[in-house]
C-alpha cells in the first residue's frame, strides 16, 4: 500500500484471471464480500492509477469469489489488474451490531494499560495471520505482539481511547 492510502482499508486484492472473458479472482481480505462486492460497487485502488473499479458482477465458484469490473473485458485486460487491492475509505465501513467487532482504524492509536492500570504502550498497528496480533509499541522502543483474544484483551473502550491486556507472565518482558 502507498502512503497515500495509509487511511484506506483493504477489503481485497485482484488475483489471477479466471476465463477469457475478463473474471478476477479475489483474494478477499472482508468479513462480508457480497455486500462489497456487490453489482455496481464502486472500488478505489491502490495503485490509484487502475481506479476505480466498478463491480458488474460477482459470484462464488469452488469457494473462491469471482469479480468482474465494468470495462474488463477480456483475460488480458484482467491479467493488468493482477496484484491490485481494493480499498475503501474509513467513512465506507459499516457499523456491526457486534459490540465486540473492532475495525483497525479504531484499535490503532488506543492506548494500552494492564488491568492492573499500568501503562503498556500504543497500538500502532493490527496483523492478520492465523490469529489476529495488536502491535503495541512501548515508551522503550519495543514492540510487543499481543494476541487479539477475549481472554487477553478483555476491554477496548474506543470512545474512552483505550485498551485494556490481561497478559500472561512474560507476554510484554522486552527480553531485557
Amino acid at each position: 500500500m502507498t502512503e497515500a492510502n495509509d487511511q484506506r482499508i483493504v477489503v481485497g486484492r485482484i488475483g489471477r484471471a479466471h476465463g477469457v472473458r475478463g473474471e478476477l479472482a479475489i483474494d478477499v481480505r472482508t468479513d462480508d464480500p457480497d455486500l462489497r462486492f456487490a453489482p455496481g460497487t464502486v472500488l478505489d485502488t491502490d495503485p490509484a492509477s487502475t481506479g476505480p473499479l466498478t463491480v458488474e458482477k460477482s459470484r462464488w465458484h469452488s469457494g473462491r469469489l469471482l469479480v468482474r469490473f465494468a470495462g474488463v473485458d477480456d483475460r488480458t485486460a484482467a491479467e493488468n489488474l493482477r496484484g491490485t487491492w481494493l480499498v475503501v475509505g474509513p467513512d465506507d465501513l459499516y457499523a456491526s451490531d457486534d459490540p465486540d467487532d473492532f475495525h483497525d482504524l479504531e484499535l490503532i492509536g488506543l492506548a494500552v494499560v494492564t488491568v492492573a492500570g499500568e501503562p503498556v504502550g500504543t497500538v500502532t498497528e493490527v496483523r492478520h495471520h492465523a490469529q489476529d496480533l495488536l502491535v503495541i509499541h512501548r515508551e522503550t522502543g519495543e514492540e510487543v505482539l499481543v494476541p487479539f483474544v477475549a481472554a487477553l484483551v478483555p476491554e477496548v473502550d474506543v470512545a474512552g481511547g483505550r485498551l485494556v491486556v490481561d497478559p500472561p507472565p512474560g507476554l510484554l518482558d522486552d527480553g531485557s
